[in-house]
C-alpha cells in the first residue's frame, strides 16, 4: 500500500515537474539565426518517415536524406526532441532536422515512448529505446544508398539528456563512431542537492521524500528516502545520469543552459562541466545568465552557441 502510494506521488511530481518542458521547443526565433531556420522542401532531398525501429508504438524515425547522394561517405545527425520525457514528437524539429540535411547530413528524428500515468517508462527505458534505434537508423540510410561512417547526437531538454546518454554511455557500442554531442538544458546528472527547484534535497525528511519519488520515476528503480539519506541512491540513478559516463567516451561537447532554469535545475550543469573538464573533452559551455529553460533573453549568447554547434559539426563531420 505505502509502495503504490509512493510511486502515485513519483508519477505527479514526475509529470508537474517535466511536463512545461515541451512549451520550449528550441525553435531558432531571434533574427541573427534566420540562416538556421529552414522549411522542409524538394530542394534539400528527400524524407522517409515512420520507418520502425521495434515493436512499440512510439518506436518510429524519421529519416531526412541529402539531395546530393554521390559522396562515398555521409555523417549522420540524430536530433532527439524535446517533452520532458513526457510529451513531444519528432515532427515538432522539423526545421532543425531541415537545417542539418541542408548542410548536406543525413538527420533523423526519433519518437521514444513517452511517460503517461498509465505506463512505466522511465528515462531508462527510454534512453534504451534511442540505443536500440540507433542500428536501424544506420541500416535505414545505408539501404537508402548513403554509406554512413560517422555521427552526432543531439537534442533539446529532454532529448539533450536522452543524446548525452547516448553519446557518453552508449557510443562507444554505436553502429559507427560518435564523434559529436551538442545540444540544450537537459539534465545530466541527479544529485538530490541540486533539484532544490522540486523541493528535492538531502536535509528534511520532506526534502529526502520528494527527491525519492521524483528519481524513482525517472530512473525505473525504487528508491527510498533512506537511500537519498545515506547517499547510495547515486548508484541507482547512474544509469540515467550523463555526466557519471563522460569518461567512458569522451566525446566532444557543445552545450547550452540556463542559469534561472526552472524545469532543469541549472546546477547540474556544473557537474557535468566538471566531468568534461576532468576527462579533457573539447567542448564548449554556454551559460546563458538572464535565460530560463527556454534560453528566451540572451540572443547574442544564443547565437553563439548555434555558430559554435556550426563549428563544431564543420570540425568533427565535415562535408565533403
Amino acid at each position: 500500500m505505502r509502495r503504490g502510494k509512493f510511486v502515485a506521488i513519483g508519477v505527479l511530481v514526475f509529470t508537474l515537474a517535466f511536463a512545461a518542458g515541451v512549451a520550449s521547443k528550441f525553435l531558432v526565433k531571434p533574427a541573427g539565426l534566420q540562416k538556421y531556420d529552414v522549411t522542409w522542401g524538394e530542394g534539400i532531398g528527400t524524407r522517409e518517415c515512420d520507418l520502425s525501429y521495434g515493436e512499440g508504438e512510439a518506436n518510429r524515425f524519421d529519416l531526412y536524406l541529402p539531395k546530393d547522394d554521390t559522396r562515398d561517405s555521409s555523417g549522420l545527425v540524430v536530433y532527439l526532441h524535446a517533452g520532458g520525457f513526457t510529451t513531444g514528437d519528432k515532427s515538432d524539429d522539423e526545421k532543425m532536422l531541415s537545417w542539418l540535411c541542408s548542410k548536406g547530413y543525413v538527420a533523423a528524428g526519433i519518437n521514444y515512448t513517452l511517460r503517461t500515468d498509465g505506463n512505466d517508462a522511465s528515462v531508462l527505458t527510454q534512453s534504451n529505446e534511442i540505443k536500440s534505434a540507433m542500428p536501424e537508423v544506420v541500416k535505414a540510410a545505408e539501404a537508402a544508398g548513403y554509406h554512413i561512417d560517422r555521427m552526432a547526437v543531439a537534442g533539446g531538454s529532454a532529448g539533450h539528456a536522452l543524446a548525452m546518454i547516448y553519446a557518453y554511455r552508449d557510443g562507444a557500442d554505436a553502429p559507427v563512431p560518435v564523434v559529436l554531442t551538442f545540444g540544450a538544458v537537459g539534465p545530466s546528472s541527479f544529485h538530490a542537492e541540486d533539484w532544490g527547484i522540486f523541493g528535492a534535497g538531502t536535509e528534511t525528511e520532506e526534502e529526502r521524500t520528494a527527491a525519492a519519488a521524483l528519481f524513482t520515476v525517472m530512473s525505473g528503480e525504487t528508491i527510498t528516502p533512506e537511500e537519498i539519506a545515506d547517499g547510495s541512491y547515486l548508484e541507482k540513478v547512474r544509469p540515467i545520469a550523463a555526466a557519471d559516463w563522460v569518461s567512458h567516451n569522451p566525446v566532444p561537447t557543445v552545450v547550452a543552459y540556463g542559469a534561472h532554469d526552472k524545469m532543469q535545475p541549472f546546477l547540474a550543469s556544473k557537474r557535468l562541466v566538471a566531468a568534461l573538464d576532468e576527462s579533457g573533452v573539447d567542448y564548449r559551455y554556454f551559460e546563458m545568465e538572464h535565460s530560463g529553460h527556454g534560453l528566451q533573453n540572451d540572443d547574442a549568447v544564443y547565437q553563439e552557441w548555434m555558430e559554435t554547434v556550426e563549428e563544431y559539426l564543420d570540425k568533427y563531420m565535415p562535408v565533403g
